[in-house]
C-alpha cells in the first residue's frame, strides 16, 4: 500500500515539475542575434521596432496583473520617471504562469494606467516560454543568441537588461525589486 502511496504522489511531482517549470522548445526558433532586429506589437497593437532603443539601457519585465509581484509595476514606473533619459522600460503581459494576466491588452493597459499611473511602454500579450515563445523571449534567453547566458523565465516580474549597443547585460528574478542596488547601479 504504501508503495503505490509514494507512486502517486511521485507522479503528480513530475507532473507539477513538467507543467510549471518544464520548458519545451519553440516551434520556430529565431536566427536573430542582433538586439536592434527585433520587434513587438505594443499593446496598442501599432509595431514597436527595438532599433528606436539605440543608445539607451531597455529593461524588459514580464508582467501580470494578478501576481504578488504586481505592485513592482508602481515601483517600475517610478524608476522609469526617474532614469528615463538612460533607461526604457518595456513590459511584457504575460499569462502563462498560473493564470494571473487573464485580461485582453485594452484591459491590461487599463489596469496598469489606473492601478500603477503606468507611463512606460507596454507590448502586446505573449508567451515568454515555450512552444509559442516569443521571438524577443527566445533572445533572451539563450546564448546562441544573446551572447551572454541562458535562462528560463521562472515567474512573472523577471527582467532582462539591455545595454546602450544592445548587449544582455543582466538578468534579475522577480523577487529583485526595481530599486534593488542590483538593477540601479545600472543606471547611475
Amino acid at each position: 500500500m504504501w508503495i503505490g502511496i509514494v507512486l502517486v504522489i511521485l507522479a503528480i511531482c513530475g507532473f507539477l515539475f513538467w507543467k510549471y517549470w518544464h520548458v519545451q522548445q519553440p516551434k520556430n526558433l529565431i536566427a536573430i542575434k542582433n538586439f536592434y532586429d527585433l520587434s513587438i506589437m505594443d499593446i496598442n497593437g501599432d509595431k514597436l521596432l527595438f532599433d528606436q532603443f539605440r543608445g539607451k539601457k531597455v529593461l524588459i519585465v514580464n508582467i501580470a496583473s494578478r501576481c504578488g509581484f504586481t505592485p513592482q509595476l508602481g515601483s517600475l514606473q517610478n524608476l522609469y520617471e526617474l532614469y528615463h533619459d538612460r533607461v526604457e522600460i518595456l513590459g511584457v503581459p504575460c499569462d502563462q504562469f498560473l493564470n494571473q494576466s487573464p485580461e485582453n491588452e485594452a484591459e491590461m493597459r487599463l489596469f496598469c494606467e489606473r492601478n500603477y499611473g503606468v507611463g512606460f511602454l507596454l507590448s502586446e500579450k505573449v508567451d515568454v516560454r515555450g512552444v509559442d515563445q516569443h521571438p524577443v523571449y527566445q533572445w533572451l534567453t539563450r546564448k546562441s543568441l544573446n551572447g551572454y547566458t541562458h535562462s528560463v523565465v521562472k515567474w512573472n516580474f523577471q527582467k532582462y537588461l539591455i545595454d546602450e549597443e544592445g548587449k544582455l547585460l543582466d538578468m534579475f528574478g522577480p523577487n529583485t525589486e526595481p530599486f534593488d542596488e542590483k538593477i540601479v547601479h545600472y543606471f547611475k
